[in-house]
């Protein structure tokens, strides 16, 4: 577990070359096809070598919940274990690790009216507006969230209307269907908070070097996706797409993708925060591995 940036790619292929893990990925952008570069994710050789799962499992104009991530790992779980390997999840979606350790609570159905009701709001008022009256409703989700993701936003928001309770409180009555066998959380989170954002810089810039605005280009060039899709909304892809439809300068954008992944970032190490049971490592470690080791053993 960890930012972005943190280092949890490289460790988990380090480990597999001391174990026989099959890898999860916990991470809520990877799971799209053609959503290669701006996500991280692993080349088509290092997947041929070592056996991951939950990639490139849809279509970027599909959704994909939290709900779905935890039946799917779980019966992935299940089934590595009985072919005598060890379940190895890696990734920062925050939230799909919190549905398969402690399950999802019944949420109310969504309201198209009541969800009509708030877009006419942030329509008039602006998404940071709805995200400032979420922090006097439920600070704890709106402290995870950007002033700016607009479909959570509205979907606390509207269980909030629904209810009269707020998300926190929901998933903090969810049942809890421990995960069957031992668990152990490793978190990587580097020293300092410049050390992270000097390495999400470097990142960033990488990826644009590997071609990142040539694949946002590819995705837009189909004509059926757009930013209010679940797959573009993610860190990155939306301010390149605003670029190419002429909203905003390359060097801006750019400079604006990296400002959105901090963020994204200090979402993550707030959802980490409240995890239980960590065991903390610094990836600039030179132990690391040895140190990652040892916790296994």
């Amino acid at each position: 577990m960890g930012p972005t940036a943190s280092g949890k790619t490289g460790l988990s292929l380090t480990l597999a070359e001391h174990l026989p893990v099959e890898i999860i990925s916990v991470d809520s952008a990877q799971v799209y096809r053609g959503m290669d570069i701006g996500s991280a994710k692993p080349d088509a050789a290092t997947l041929a070598r070592v056996p991951h799962h939950l990639i490139d499992l849809l279509d970027p104009s599909e959704a994909y919940s939290a709900a779905r991530f935890r039946d799917d790992a779980l019966l992935l779980i299940a089934a590595i274990r009985e072919r005598g390997n060890i379940p190895l999840l890696v990734g920062g979606t925050m939230l799909y690790y919190r549905a398969l350790q402690y399950g999802l609570s019944d949420l109310p159905a969504a309201d198209p009216a009541l969800r009509t009701r708030i877009e006419a709001r942030a329509s008039a008022d602006g998404w940071p507006a709805l995200h400032a009256e979420l922090t006097v409703k439920d600070p704890v989700t709106a402290a995870r969230l950007h002033p700016n993701d607009q479909q959570r936003i509205q979907r606390a928001l509207e269980i909030i209307e629904l209810s009269g309770r707020s998300p926190t409180e929901f998933y903090a009555q969810a049942k809890t269907e421990g995960l069957a066998g031992k668990l152990i959380k490793i978190g990587l989170n580097p020293a300092s908070r410049e050390e992270l954002h000097e390495r999400i810089a470097l990142r960033f810039h990488q990826m644009m070097r590997e071609g990142f605005l040539e694949e946002v280009a590819r995705l837009k060039a189909r004509g059926d996706l757009n930013v209010e899709l679940p797959s573009i909304r993610a860190v990155g892809y939306r301010q390149l797409w605003e670029h190419l439809e002429g909203r905003d300068s390359l060097e801006n954008a750019t400079e604006r993708g990296i400002a959105a992944t901090r963020q994204f970032a200090k979402r993550q190490i707030t959802w980490l925060r409240s995890e239980t049971a960590v065991q903390w490592l610094d990836p600039a470690s030179d132990n690391l591995l040895n140190d990652a080791l040892q916790l296994l053993k």
